[in-house]
């Protein structure tokens, strides 16, 4: 026995309690750990197994009887001290090949484990709770703000109707944007606060998947070609004509990353494509890339895309506005339907957001000839395109310039129509093409900028001045 106990390795200092027991159920050894825990000391030697381990082992006239199965595999004990208090272990018992009728049991104190995985429980339910009740107060506040801001809404829109509004339709116009911005913001809040609760249901049936992506065009395009921007979008013709996703969440997805796209893109265009990636049975994954030659993103800024309530920088919201959580949503909502988003982009050389979801093919549909949406394939871009981009962007150079003055030229319209909020897109704009400039120019632009969003008719035009100045002296 003193062999076994010292060849194997030093015993006496291991911190799970270890018992070598014979065929009788007597223990002949005991350790450090196994004497200081069940308080036995060197009592210990000569106490029965069955004594420690009363619900496992059980003494017969010369032997034990054991309920447990000897070998590597770790079981759930129950061991007794002196005292008769008790504490769980976790525990396996083995033959040992050295000495035969002598059994080897190590067992480890799980008391204080078990005590934590019982407080972690109780912190987890603590915070499930607490954030069902939050998500149930965001849902209820949300719901009542929306009544207020619909009413206002069709108030507006009533009066705009009437045609009667005279020189107070800007002021409506304004109200009912902004009623409709409140609208979004609500929305993704909705959105959020169910898909943080486990609550959000997606709802599949049945739709047209080329009808789906002419919905998205027509209501992107004008806001995109306004801006002077390309729009292109291809559907590759593997896919079929119907599908059975929730097709709401697809457009509400695709929207998103497009919105983006424009707000972020000054010249250039936006390329949208959808391609068929895999089919397993009556299933298929769909691939969809939002292409955008805007101001592009840093490596190092890209994981903060994804996360709620959170820009690559403060200065996004405050030059584009948003909530940070589209982007989180639509995260969300890819992987409910079983795909990844993801994003490559390069500063100033624009960004491409991809994902990809699963979708169900109908039985009764198969697989057509897709048909041709009124949209061309676009080649990548060449090292010419490229070059010309950058020399666009680049403020003063002949490209620049002239984009430039295209923009001011639709900003200075948009005024004086009063559409304020197709003059701070085009603000937007300048904004963007004016990095790099002089500080002198950027101050104009910022003052000009401050003067679109208070309506400042005498100011815009003072300051438009000046900045066609500076360019004038530029050219």
């Amino acid at each position: 026995m003193k062999q076994l106990e010292n060849s194997i390795f030093p015993l006496e200092d291991a911190l799970e309690m270890i018992l070598f027991f014979d065929a009788g159920g007597m223990i002949t050894y005991g350790n450090h750990t196994a004497r200081e825990k069940l308080e036995y000391g060197d009592a210990l030697k000569g106490v029965q197994i069955s004594d420690i381990f009363p619900n496992t082992f059980h003494l017969t006239e010369d032997r034990f009887t054991a309920d447990i199965s000897f070998g590597d595999k770790v079981q759930k004990l129950t061991a007794y001290r002196k005292n008769l208090t008790c504490f769980p272990v976790e525990a396996k018992v083995l033959c040992s090949r050295d000495c035969p009728n002598t059994y080897i049991c190590m067992a480890n104190d799980i008391l204080e484990k078990e005590f934590l995985n019982k407080e972690i429980e109780q912190v987890r339910s603590e915070a499930d709770e607490a954030l069902k009740v939050k998500s149930e107060f965001v849902a209820n506040v949300t719901h009542e703000l929306r009544t207020p801001v619909n009413g206002i809404l069709g108030n507006v829109k009533e009066l705009l109707a009437e045609g009667t509004v005279g020189e107070i339709e800007p002021s409506l116009r304004l109200i009912e944007r902004c009623c409709g911005d409140m609208n979004k913001i609500i929305n993704n809040i909705l959105d959020f606060s169910k898909l943080e609760a486990g609550k959000f249901t997606l709802e599949p049936r049945r739709f047209h998947f080329r009808n789906m992506l002419d919905y998205v065009k027509s209501n992107q395009i004008n806001k995109i070609t306004e801006k002077g921007l390309d729009f292109f979008m291809t559907v590759s013709p593997q896919i079929p004509e119907y599908i059975i996703a929730d097709e709401l969440r697809i457009v509400q997805i695709l929207g998103n990353l497009i919105s983006n796209a424009q707000k972020f893109t000054s010249i250039g265009k936006i390329t949208v494509e959808a391609v068929q990636t895999a089919s397993v049975n009556d299933k298929i994954e769909l691939f969809f890339m939002v292409k955008d030659t805007g101001i592009g993103i840093d490596d190092k800024d890209k994981e903060k895309l994804f996360q709620s309530f959170s820009q690559v920088d403060a200065s996004i919201s405050r030059k584009y506005g948003g909530t940070g959580l589209g982007l989180n949503i639509c995260k969300q909502l890819v992987e409910l339907m079983g795909g990844k988003i993801g994003v490559e982009s390069e500063k100033n050389r624009g960004s491409t957001f991809s994902f990809s979801i699963w979708a169900q093919v109908a039985q009764e549909d198969a697989v057509s000839a897709a048909q041709t949406l009124s949209c061309t394939i676009v080649p990548e871009r060449g090292e010419e395109e490229e070059q010309e981009l950058l020399n666009t962007r680049k403020y003063g150079t002949p490209k620049n310039l002239d984009i430039l003055r295209k923009n001011l030229s639709k900003l200075i319209l948009c005024v004086e129509m009063k559409n304020w909020e197709k003059a701070e897109m085009f603000m937007e704009t300048v904004k963007q093409l004016t990095e790099g400039a002089p500080r002198e120019v950027g101050r104009v632009v910022l003052r000009l900028k401050m003067a679109i969003q208070k309506e400042n008719y005498d100011k815009i035009i003072t300051e438009y001045e000046t900045l066609d100045h500076f360019l004038q002296q530029k050219e």
